[in-house]
């Protein structure tokens, strides 16, 4: 076991958003602005933005990690554009009103269509159909869950076909 992979994850945190040089085996370098640690594994979860092109995500396992050199603090802008990475596609698209547009909307079809719903969660933006299904935002069948796969199958078909209609 390395001196990294000995570190605890309070360790590991304080390299959160900051642009770091990471030493592998056989001298590898890699350098990138750290996502996140997995805890388990030990393993460096890097993202760097290359001029004119989508971000690249590194992994440096662990085990392999020899040393880790911080170049630069993330400011609050990069820690924004680094926690947007790991959001939806989706749910970046919808400004707060027109996610609020399409939760009403559904809301109305479903109660219109005598299916219980209502709002749940601390700000009321997760619906909660018939207590065993709950949609997030930005409400298609992909933010369904449920544990009961026959319900969740068939709201989705159901939300999927009002989708089309609007």
């Amino acid at each position: 076991m390395n001196d990294w992979q000995r570190k605890s994850p309070l360790d590991w945190e304080t390299y959160l958003n900051k642009l770091v040089k990471v030493v592998a085996v056989e001298k590898l370098e890699y350098e990138g602005w750290v996502l996140t640690v997995d805890p388990v594994s030990a393993s460096i979860v890097l993202a760097a933005f290359p001029e004119n092109e989508k971000v690249s995500i590194s992994f440096v396992m662990g085990h392999a990690v020899q040393e880790v050199e911080i170049l630069q603090e993330g400011d609050s802008d990069m820690q924004q554009r680094l926690a947007r990475i790991l959001e939806p596609e989706e749910s970046q698209a919808y400004s707060p009103e027109e996610l609020e547009r399409r939760k009403n909307a559904l809301k109305t079809w479903l109660e219109t269509n005598h299916i219980p719903v209502c709002e749940q969660g601390e700000q009321g933006r997760t619906l909660s159909v018939a207590g065993v299904l709950s949609i997030d935002p930005p409400y298609g069948p992909e933010q369904c869950s449920s544990s009961n796969e026959i319900i969740l199958c068939r709201l989705q078909g159901l939300l999927q076909g009002f989708l089309e209609q609007q």
